[in-house]
């Protein structure tokens, strides 16, 4: 027997605010640290002249792919733990606190080489906490949505985290890292050992704490859909009992497996778009460094305009049409963008690109809520998570290989798109819910 999803109404919105502030801090966190700021001064001004073998960027990746492992191993159990609706809030809340923690800490890595291997622990530290807080917060997603609105509030949510990674790093850029000279920003904040990021790395920190305590402080009065008591268990358990669902699910309805396997290769095309997009900026179409930043902005400004829409179109036609619109979009907006040379010609494609690939996340969320069983989306979001960490070396690795094989930087866009159309093929024999929000029945 399933439990109808709570009804949206008028004073429930303000819990759908305070669930979309999270993403904008959070998301605005990750494009500092991981993307932008904190990464890229590791590997320049922390880790020149650093002994070892190994460049600081090979260090960095060996750093986040022990990230990855570590979400990969405990995303799953997470999303065990959390299939009781009043463990989200606590699982949440130490996740994002650990996440403020350890980018707080940023602030004491000076430009030295002794400070590499601290400076690394921290961001992928940071890395493992942010994606793993997103299992919770995934979940609650169908505590505060009606079948005929995920969609759209998945969508928001999806677009108040491109806005706030935009006014994030405006922030940052203009009050610690532009200009020239030994003061920096219009704070004027001293580049001498590194102080300028380092205090970025606090701008950023409470950037997460301010937007994330509107959901940490009302999350206990979302609707608890699942009366049915759910007992804590250890990690071993944690393991039998995620391997009990994983059983369970693949005897009831293995569409919701298919799924999972085929939205992690078309998610890891989408990450390596955004990846790879500034390399064949400058590379290949002339961009300078400047021109790359503005771009940023603009990109994830179109996106969210891209999720908030395809958030209402996923509500009246459905998560699947919306998914395999905007990954066709995309594959033919790519292998355009391939022929054509010019810096006019990467802002045009670029952006019209960009506009897709909101809903096509938005929706892949939206989808297996939908597909899950009602009480199990804690579970569903975990291996969400873990699958999409399995196949992450995908798309690097191809864009890579075509790189390599075809001598162009160019080639390497064909290899994004090869990892984009083996998902969108993967996604054709998914089997969608018949009606929004209809968990279990599916259309042939």
């Amino acid at each position: 027997m399933t439990t109808p999803w709570p009804d949206l109404r008028t004073p429930e919105r303000t819990w759908v605010l305070a669930w979309a502030s999270w993403d904008c801090g959070s998301t605005g966190l990750t494009a500092i640290v991981v993307t932008f700021v904190f990464s890229v001064y590791l590997t320049g001004s922390v880790g020149e002249g650093a002994p070892g073998g190994a460049t600081p960027a090979s260090w960095l990746g060996r750093a986040l792919t022990i990230a990855g492992l570590t979400i990969a191993l405990a995303a799953p159990v997470i999303g065990v733990w959390v299939e009781a609706p009043q463990r989200r809030r606590t699982a949440l809340a130490v996740l994002t606190a650990l996440a403020v923690l350890l980018t707080c800490a940023m602030s004491l890595i000076r430009a030295n080489p002794s400070y590499l291997w601290a400076g690394l622990a921290l961001l992928a530290g940071t890395a493992a906490c942010g994606d793993l807080a997103s299992v919770p917060y995934n979940a609650m997603l169908r505590q505060l949505s009606t079948p005929q609105t995920s969609g759209r509030i998945s969508g928001f949510g999806w677009a108040s985290g491109y806005v706030g990674s935009v006014l994030l790093l405006l922030v940052v850029y203009l009050g610690f890292i532009s200009g020239t000279g030994a003061s920096r920003g219009l704070l004027h904040v001293p580049v001498r050992d590194g102080l300028n990021v380092r205090a970025a790395m606090l701008m950023a920190a409470a950037w997460l704490a301010v937007f994330a305590l509107p959901l940490l402080l009302t999350a206990h009065r979302l609707p608890v859909l699942d009366e049915v008591s759910h007992p804590a268990s250890g990690i071993l358990g944690g393991y039998r009992k995620l391997w009990h669902e994983i059983t369970a699910e693949w005897r009831r309805d293995r569409n919701l497996v298919y799924f999972l396997l085929a939205s992690a290769v078309f998610r890891d095309g989408l990450a390596g778009v955004f990846t790879f997009g500034a390399v064949l900026g400058v590379n290949v179409y002339g961009l300078s460094q400047a021109d790359v930043l503005i771009f940023g902005v603009m990109a994830s400004v179109v996106a969210a305009l891209g999720a908030v829409l395809g958030g209402l179109v996923d509500d009246r036609l459905g998560s699947k049409r919306v998914i395999v619109a905007s990954l066709g979009a995309i594959i033919a907006l790519g292998l355009t963008l391939m022929t054509l040379s010019g810096a006019r010609a990467f802002w045009v494609c670029g952006l019209l690109l960009c506009l897709f690939i909101g809903p096509s996340q938005s929706s892949a969320r939206t989808l297996l809520l939908r597909m899950a069983r009602d009480g199990k989306e804690g579970v569903a979001f975990g291996l969400y998570t873990m699958t999409g960490r399995a196949v992450s070396f995908l798309a690097p690795w191809l864009f890579s290989v075509f790189v390599d094989v075809c001598g162009a930087v160019r080639a390497g866009m064909a290899g994004l798109c090869l990892v984009l159309g083996l998902g969108l093929l993967a996604m054709l024999g998914v089997r969608a819910p018949r009606e929004s929000g209809a968990p279990g029945r599916v259309a042939g």
